[in-house]
């Protein structure tokens, strides 16, 4: 008997993978009213309940999602299952800066408008964390979530998109969010220091809501600069990470030919922070190519307007000069288009489009981002694999999808779809970068004690029995850069606290997730 909605089973026939690391064994697993019960050699545990026979397969805790941007998920009027299908079960959003929260009715369109860059249209029906959270636990989660607070919202609610220092109050209004989030249920703070109006923000800024968090608290962060820069934005996160109590470098990467080779050289500095006492985590994707808002080529004095004020400058000739010579040295090849509001010139990169149209690239990305009035993002060729690699060796890294939020269509990064069967085909079976017992412990058991997410991330009697079932000989990553959307190979079976929610690899569930508190 394959029992597809209950809380309560016997699980046969597998390799355990429990989220330790240790090596993998045969095992029953024991699941009652949601939790695992026992986990035993094969044939101890008496038969007295419905089995699920898992030969062939490997079980694992259900994998845990270290950067997503699926915030918008539970309001969408379809179950967004691009996560679930991969074996993830639990998410933590509200990464880069953005989260939906706080809304200072004052300045809702800005937000908006803001949102809309990399968010399908949302309305803005809330002001502070709670309300947020209210509407999301009343849509229900395909996925359990686990939210952080976006210093990039905060700034917006406190001063708009300006790129003026926040004064006193402007300061205590984002401590005050701060601190309304945390007692919310918030997990902690996140940065996005290449987007406005956080671009403007100094470390002085970050150290003054960093603190707030009292010593104990997680900042999470996508660094000012992961470029040329790459180095001393790992020194200044460090320093914002213990103001707050905990660092986690969002998506560690070195950017663009001439800074390849430099992750080990990030990685030696966050591994000294740790022999000085100090918890610091980091995240990959299993990747070489990022994505973001297309308006992540602009300069840095673009943005610090409102939408309509960007756009026009965009559309003129001054703008366009000005776009030119900051993007003098861009290769135009490296740029994709992903998705765009109208969904034209999806899949086709800038320089293709430019021969297609005998136009200057820059008046290209110029003109998609004025028809699209900036509702465009972008797949960015910009990494080596030796850096992935290293990055995804080092024992303190975890997985984060960081793909686009769901429910814009187009043709995302396929790592929305693909990350975490990516990793153990291509980085495990195919390449041994990581055994599969390290790789599930780095998507499961790590994670989840990083960032304090309660009774996750191990089978071990006591614990919520989220779980996945997978092939190792045949799990992988199906889409590709331009052509995306594909769920995975080789995970039949996942289940939420018990409950089956894919069987067969199809997507069978009820929203059975939930919003996870942090264990203090």
């Amino acid at each position: 008997m394959n029992p597809t909605l209950t809380d309560t089973a016997l699980l046969t026939g597998a390799l355990l993978a429990d989220g330790t690391g240790r090596p993998l064994r045969p095992a029953d697993v024991l699941v009652l009213e949601g939790r695992v019960a026992a986990v035993e050699p094969p044939g101890v545990l008496p038969r007295t309940h419905p089995a699920r026979d898992l030969t062939g397969l490997v079980l694992a805790p259900g994998f845990i999602d270290v950067h997503s941007h699926a915030d918008n998920a539970a309001l969408l009027d379809h179950d967004d299952t691009t996560k679930i299908l991969q074996g993830v079960t639990t998410e933590i959003v509200g990464n880069c800066g953005f989260s939906l929260a706080p809304n200072d009715p004052a300045r809702t369109t800005t937000l908006a408008t803001f949102l809309q860059r990399i968010f399908p249209p949302i309305d803005l029906t809330w002001t502070g964390f709670h309300d947020l959270y209210a509407a999301t636990d009343t849509a229900g989660y395909v996925t359990n979530q686990c939210p952080l607070i976006g210093h990039g919202t905060l700034r917006i609610a406190a001063t708009g998109m300006s790129d003026a220092a926040p004064d006193d109050h402007a300061l205590r209004t984002m401590r005050d969010a701060l601190e309304e989030g945390m007692t919310a249920g918030a997990f902690g703070l996140s940065s996005g220091l290449i987007y406005p109006p956080a671009v403007f923000a100094t470390t002085g800024e970050l150290l003054a809501l960093a603190e707030a968090l009292g010593g104990d608290g997680l900042y999470a962060t996508h660094m000012r600069d992961e470029g040329s820069g790459l180095l001393d934005s790992v020194d200044e996160a460090l320093r914002i990470g213990r103001a707050a109590g905990r660092t986690h470098i969002s998506h560690l990467k070195a950017a663009g030919a001439e800074n390849w080779g430099t992750v080990p050289e990030a990685l030696t500095k966050l591994q000294d922070a740790r022999r000085d006492g100090h918890p610091v985590m980091q995240d990959v994707y299993p990747y070489t190519a990022s994505s973001t808002m297309l308006t992540a080529t602009l300069p840095k004095h673009f943005l610090a307007c409102e939408a309509d004020e960007l756009v026009a400058r965009l559309d003129s000739s001054s703008g366009r000069t000005e776009l030119a010579e900051a993007n003098r040295d861009r290769d135009w090849d490296t740029i994709l288009i992903a998705t765009t509001a109208s969904h034209r010139h999806e899949g086709r990169t800038i320089a293709e489009l430019a021969a297609e149209q005998d136009a200057r690239p820059v008046d290209v990305l110029a003109d998609i981002l004025v028809g699209e009035r900036l509702r465009a993002s972008m797949v960015h060729f910009s990494m080596h694999e030796d850096d992935l690699v290293a990055a995804l060796a080092d024992p303190h890294t975890a997985i984060g999808s960081d793909g686009l939020p769901p429910g814009i269509g187009g043709k995302p990064h396929p790592r929305l779809h693909g990350t975490f069967p990516r990793v153990l085909g291509r980085y495990c079976r195919e390449r041994g970068v990581l055994s599969l017992p390290e790789a599930v412990r780095r998507m499961t058991s790590m994670p989840a004690e990083a960032f304090r997410i309660p009774e996750r991330g191990l089978v071990a009697p006591g614990h919520i029995a989220d779980l996945v079932a997978f092939n190792a000989t045949t799990v992988t990553d199906v889409g590709d850069y331009r052509d995306p959307v594909h769920p995975p190979a080789g995970i039949p079976w996942v289940a939420l606290a018990g409950y089956t929610v894919v069987d067969h690899g199809m997507y069978v569930g009820l929203r059975r997730g939930r919003r996870l508190t942090p264990a203090w």
